[in-house]
């Protein structure tokens, strides 16, 4: 007699093999370029940043074809809504490309591997997330000079990993799921080529130095009984310095000092914590607050605080604009609070998520969220991998994604389903890469024109620090 629990498995299995037959799986391959200027979108993700930022911010877009893909999730998600789609909708990642993985510490102090930012996170089809990843693992596998067998075979790896893990995922329960994490320790026993083991090891090296406490004299000095931040332009400023980047008609300017800027906001964040972890926050009083200048080019703030042993806390305040994923014109959204998005869906992708993960509202009614800044976070220096390292790297964000998935959304029976055993969706996820690799080619010349004939904005990190220093 089959068990009840089986049966509805069996069912839900059947319901996503079923989707094939509204879009075949070799569809996910295909790509329909609508007509767009891409200078266009890039002027109007530019509109909600940090003006003085938005030059260097093309600067650094301006580097390679794959930081510019990685800069310009907006391009590929206005060409992704625009496609049909498998219509399995949850919270997904909404910007996963290969350097949005890397290691961190859970709340236990356990280093896992795992997504690790959200700043896109949204309710879409978990192909949308696949399809990023597989592309930047393209694009990634170009720029490091593998060509494009050595980018085929990386993009085919995270697709291909992603249908098995997703199969074991699909046959787990609720808790035995959400138990699930891929510990960076358990990740190098199951590695078998050396270089990638040793790689591996120097990375839980570097992480386990990467406290804050490692982190205070690098970046703090003592003024009296108080801790200070160092200015370090363009990348670190206090906002009412001499080296602010923020103009002087900035709303935040006429508040005077960086006490009234935190003031409300910080109460409005402890209250978005659990009480137990509300209550570990009490035991800190705050010392000093920085503006930090982050590749978005929107406002990110880095408050430094102090217990009663004069042990250190930084937390990382960063502001939270609609996803690039958002429909346009969405008159009922899935969320009114940006901050609020982006930790619901951290929450739920995660296998462990920051211990002081919050959101909160500042000045002039920004959106914000915060969490530990830099504390045992490492990401992958992807330059320095072969083929092998990176096919081995593409495949574990592959089995990471869909954990992330099969949590968030508890439909990873029908997306198995759907994904079946053979190499369709593997290779059409190939095919798609290569296609939007070659459009996110064509679209970085046409950026790049646009920068070179001051069309767009650009000022390097040089140019900032002159300005600043002047």
């Amino acid at each position: 007699m089959i068990k009840p629990a089986s049966r509805r498995l069996v069912l839900l299995h059947e319901q996503g093999k079923q989707r094939r037959k509204t879009l075949p799986r070799s569809e996910l391959g295909r790509l329909d370029i609508v007509k767009r200027d891409p200078v266009d979108l890039i002027r109007i993700a530019a509109h909600s940043r940090v003006q003085a930022l938005v030059g260097l911010r093309h600067s650094r877009m301006l580097a390679s074809p794959f930081t510019f893909f990685r800069g310009s999730a907006n391009l590929q998600a206005s060409d992704l809504v625009r496609m049909p789609h498998t219509s399995l909708e949850f919270p997904i990642c909404g910007d996963c490309h290969l350097m949005n993985f890397g290691g961190f510490a859970t709340p236990e102090r356990n280093l896992v591997f795992d997504i690790n930012d959200f700043d896109e996170t949204h309710p879409g089809p978990w192909e949308w997330d696949l399809k990023r990843l597989a592309t930047s693992l393209y694009i990634a596998g170009q720029h490091l000079g593998h060509g494009d067998t050595g980018a085929e075979a990386a993009a085919h790896a995270a697709a291909a990993r992603y249908q098995t893990a997703m199969k074991t995922y699909a046959a787990m329960g609720a808790l035995e799921l959400n138990y699930q994490s891929h510990t960076l320790q358990n990740l190098l026993k199951s590695l078998d080529d050396g270089v990638a083991r040793d790689r591996l090891q120097q990375v839980i090296k570097r992480a386990q130095r990467r406290t804050h406490e490692d982190l205070l004299p690098k970046i703090a000095v003592n003024e009296g009984a108080v801790r200070k931040i160092r200015d370090t332009p363009p990348s670190v400023f206090h906002l009412f310095g001499a080296s602010t980047l923020l103009a002087a008609d900035d709303d935040w300017m006429r508040l005077t000092d960086w006490q009234t800027v935190i003031g409300g906001l910080y109460k409005k964040y402890r209250a978005t914590l659990s009480s137990d972890r509300a209550a570990i926050l009490d035991h800190f009083r705050m010392q000093d607050l920085t503006f930090k200048v982050v590749g978005v080019g929107t406002r990110c703030l880095v408050l430094l605080l102090v217990d009663e042993h004069d042990k250190p806390l930084f937390l990382q305040i960063k502001e939270a604009l609609p996803s690039v994923l958002a429909p346009e014109h969405d008159r009922r959204p899935a969320y009114r609070h940006q901050g609020q998005r982006v930790v619901d869906g951290q929450r739920r992708l995660q296998s462990a998520s920051d211990l002081f993960l919050g959101w909160s509202t500042g000045p002039s009614g920004r959106h914000f969220y915060v969490r530990q800044l830099r504390d045992m976070k490492v990401s992958a220096n992807i330059e320095t991998y072969d083929n092998t390292l990176l096919v081995e790297y593409a495949a574990t964000c592959g089995e990471v994604l869909a954990r992330a998935h099969a949590k968030s959304s508890g439909r990873a029976p029908e997306i198995s389903g759907y994904i079946g055993k053979s190499d369709a969706v593997p290779d059409a996820m190939v095919r798609y890469a290569r296609a939007y690799a070659g459009q996110a080619e064509a679209d970085y010349d046409v950026f790049r024109s646009a920068c070179q004939n001051g069309t767009l904005q650009v000022r390097s990190d040089e140019e900032f620090l002159l300005d600043v220093t002047a």
